[in-house]
């Protein structure tokens, strides 16, 4: 998709979609959300819930207690695990500190542990890409840690040593760039020509959606602003994406307020997207803010429509409903 030809001077914005919240860090806030209304403040959460500055905050006003470890939460108090997943030995922890656990991983990272977990029973060997000591790389891993070697970008692949050439599969985290990770398994496979491949592409739709219209707007674009933390892996990766597709600059800001005033000096077309794990809201205070300056065009870019959703986690469900249950019951009494 091609945008209009821009006569000089005059200056607009191409707005990416999709943007923003996947399905699974919807799913995720919600259920801090509506652990806080079924339960009570404070409920812990075991790191960020998804890797969003502005989120973590909201929900600590709310009274979500984010914490590193188990240990840190009381005996017997409510512990939510982040959308990056957890190794098994977290809930195994949290099983001997009586925690009442919910688990909000994605059902996307879900999918790769089981992958991991099927692969390691039939004695493969793993070849995890990802970035070390990414939250959701230590939860794949954990899965079957005595199978699984990271494999951290194209330059890794050196560094791997398999038992059996024959029997070797890579899996991959799943807010990576998808480029890259091309890059890495066909490194991976001059190496290992039997590689096997998971069933199904790790990287996450979100994720490559949103990769696939920052390619498509970057070479027309004198600078793109990504809304986005710096511990957000796929929204890093977007700005990486845009400077490889032909964009003069990019940055990544949590807020519109950190746009500065040098990036916008001289520049016509400016291109904005977000991370899979930031409010919209975020985007349109950089739209106000790009249209003070006047940047007021906005042509939205949209090369895909999401419709995936994914339900609560079941341990909350199941609360919700005995919740709704009590509280009919109550009503009828009265």
């Amino acid at each position: 998709m091609t945008a209009d030809p821009i006569s000089p001077g005059r200056k607009r914005v191409l707005l990416a979609k999709p943007r923003g919240y996947c399905a699974g860090v919807d799913r995720a806030v919600q259920t801090v959300e509506e652990a806080l209304k079924l339960y009570g403040a404070p409920v812990y959460v075991r790191k960020q819930i998804v890797h969003n500055k502005h989120v973590v905050t909201t929900l600590e006003e709310r009274g979500a207690i984010f914490v590193e470890e188990n240990e840190e939460v009381p005996e017997g108090s409510t512990v939510v695990f982040s959308a990056h997943g957890v190794a098994p030995e977290v809930h195994e922890q949290a099983r001997e500190r009586n925690l009442k656990a919910i688990d909000a991983t994605c059902p996307l990272v879900t999918k790769v542990h089981h992958e991991a977990k099927r692969f390691a029973a039939d004695d493969y060997d793993i070849l995890l890409i990802g970035h070390e000591g990414h939250e959701e790389v230590i939860g794949t891993a954990g899965e079957a840690p005595a199978h699984i070697q990271l494999v951290d970008g194209p330059d890794d692949v050196e560094n791997v040593v398999v038992r059996d050439p024959a029997k070797v599969v890579w899996l991959s985290q799943t807010t990576l760039s998808v480029d890259e990770t091309m890059e890495t398994v066909a490194r991976l496979k001059t190496r290992l020509p039997l590689l096997q491949s998971p069933p199904s592409d790790d990287i996450c739709y979100a994720t490559s959606n949103r990769q696939h219209v920052i390619k498509e707007i970057a070479p027309e674009c004198d600078v793109v602003i990504v809304v986005g933390s710096t511990n957000s892996s796929n929204s890093v990766r977007l700005v990486e994406v845009a400077l490889g597709a032909g964009a003069r600059a990019g940055h990544l800001v949590d807020y519109a307020s950190e746009i500065q005033e040098e990036w916008l000096a001289g520049a016509t077309t400016v291109g904005v997207s977000s991370g899979a794990s930031v409010p919209d809201d975020l985007v349109m205070e950089v739209l106000a803010h790009l249209a003070d300056r006047g940047f007021g065009e906005v042509t939205e870019f949209t090369t895909a429509e999401e419709r995936l959703t994914f339900s609560l986690p079941q341990e909350l469900r199941r609360d919700m409903k005995a919740a709704a249950a009590s509280k009919k019951a109550a009503a009828v009494v009265d």
